[in-house]
C-alpha cells in the first residue's frame, strides 16, 4: 500500500494547506466562498463549481437543461442529482426533457 506525499501550499489569499495531488483549490477558499442558503449551498465544492463554471447559479436557469446534460459537466456525479431534483421540485420546475 503507498501513501501520497502531501506538500504544503500556500493560496494567493494567504491560505496554508496540504495536498497530494494536482488540484489547486484552496479548501479555506472554497469554505469561505461556500453560498449559506440556497440549492448550491447543498452541493460538494466540485458540484457546485461544475454549475457555476457553466453559468448555472439560479433554479430557473438548471431547469433549462436535462440530467444528462448536467452529469456531462466536468465535476458533476450522479450524487447530487437527488438534491438538484428535489430543490428544483419546491420551486414547481424540473430538469428539461
Amino acid at each position: 500500500m503507498t501513501t501520497s506525499e502531501k506538500n504544503v501550499r500556500t493560496c494567493p489569499e494567504g491560505h496554508k494547506y496540504y495536498k497530494s495531488s494536482d488540484c489547486p483549490t484552496c479548501p479555506t477558499c472554497e469554505q469561505e466562498r461556500k453560498p449559506k442558503s440556497g440549492f448550491l449551498s447543498q452541493l460538494s465544492a466540485p458540484a457546485r463549481r461544475a454549475l457555476e463554471n457553466n453559468g448555472i447559479t439560479s433554479l430557473q436557469e438548471l431547469s433549462t437543461y436535462s440530467e444528462k446534460e448536467i452529469l456531462k459537466l466536468h465535476g458533476m456525479g450522479p450524487a447530487p442529482l437527488p438534491k438538484l431534483r428535489s430543490a428544483l421540485s419546491e420551486e414547481g420546475l424540473q430538469f428539461n426533457k
